[in-house]
């Protein structure tokens, strides 16, 4: 009884060290399970969250790369393609964007396939192919062809993304413009030549030639005019002398109008009473 008892007791224990084992195990487990899980969840949450981060970069006021996505309709495809392919950079740019979401689509097809739901616009973006830009990137960087690619397996549609490769259409948009890119910059024309020199003045004439010529007219006879004799010296210092009496009523006579006098009669003006002569002035003190 003593042995029977025994074994049952180590078998007693050895059922709940067991069941024990199991129960950490199944935990252990579970929380496995739950933190692939979350691992899994926070990969989608990051794939998806970087095709959004490439949609805005393409949203970007002023940003070419909206053409390349499936919103673009056809038309704005002539404006598209002028500004896709406006320079190198510009085109180097687009096959950029392209490439990492070529990249996204392929890790979210390999790692989260959930995750292709989410991304479902860029898939066909891609599928689209504007400009053949996903052929030459699948073409350049995975070596596909049009028989076999990795990425036909997760497209929907691969039909135009084949056709482009086949035609090499990328390549062909870029030698359609690449002239333009080379081109030089046409040559600004020079300012006009100004002379350091001042302009040349007019040449300014003598006083004898500006001067107009005087006209000598001769007094009526009619004015008494005095002589050199009958003039008194003048000096500065004293107050100037009264005129004579016979020029007080010359002046007169001129100042009162004629009644025969018509328009366009010569009338000459009285003249001024004649200064001294110099040689007979007063001396200045």
């Amino acid at each position: 009884m003593n042995n029977l008892d025994g074994t049952l007791n180590g078998l007693i224990k050895l059922s709940l060290a067991a069941a024990f084992a199991a129960g950490v195990a199944l935990s252990v487990f579970v929380v496995v399970n739950q933190m692939a899980l979350d691992r899994d969840a926070a990969d989608r949450r990051s794939i998806v969250q970087r095709g959004a981060e490439l949609t805005a970069a393409a949203t970007t006021p002023g940003s070419a790369l909206s053409c390349l996505d499936a919103g673009a309709g056809d038309t704005v495809e002539a404006a598209c393609e002028a500004r896709v392919f406006a320079d190198a950079r510009s085109t180097a740019a687009a096959v950029a964007y392209v490439g990492a979401r070529l990249a996204l689509l392929t890790e979210a097809a390999d790692t989260q396939p959930a995750a292709l739901k989410a991304l479902a616009a860029s898939r066909r973006a891609i599928e689209l192919d504007r400009y053949g830009i996903a052929a030459h990137v699948l073409s350049a960087r995975d070596g596909c062809t049009a028989e076999r690619c990795a990425a036909f397996a997760w497209l929907t549609d691969a039909a135009t993304i084949k056709a482009n490769m086949k035609a090499q259409a990328f390549d062909q948009y870029v030698s359609r413009h690449a002239a333009a890119w080379n081109a030089p910059a046409p040559a600004a024309e020079p300012p006009a030549a100004v002379s350091a020199a001042p302009p040349a003045a007019a040449p300014v004439q003598s006083a004898a030639v500006a001067a107009p010529e005087q006209v000598a007219h001769p007094v009526s006879s009619k004015y008494t005019l005095p002589s050199a004799a009958s003039i008194p010296a003048v000096s500065i210092m004293n107050a100037e002398p009264p005129l004579p009496k016979g020029a007080v009523e010359a002046q007169a006579q001129a100042a009162q109008p004629k009644a025969d006098a018509t328009p366009g009669d010569d009338v000459p003006m009285p003249p001024k009473r004649p200064q001294a002569p110099a040689a007979q002035a007063a001396p200045v003190r």
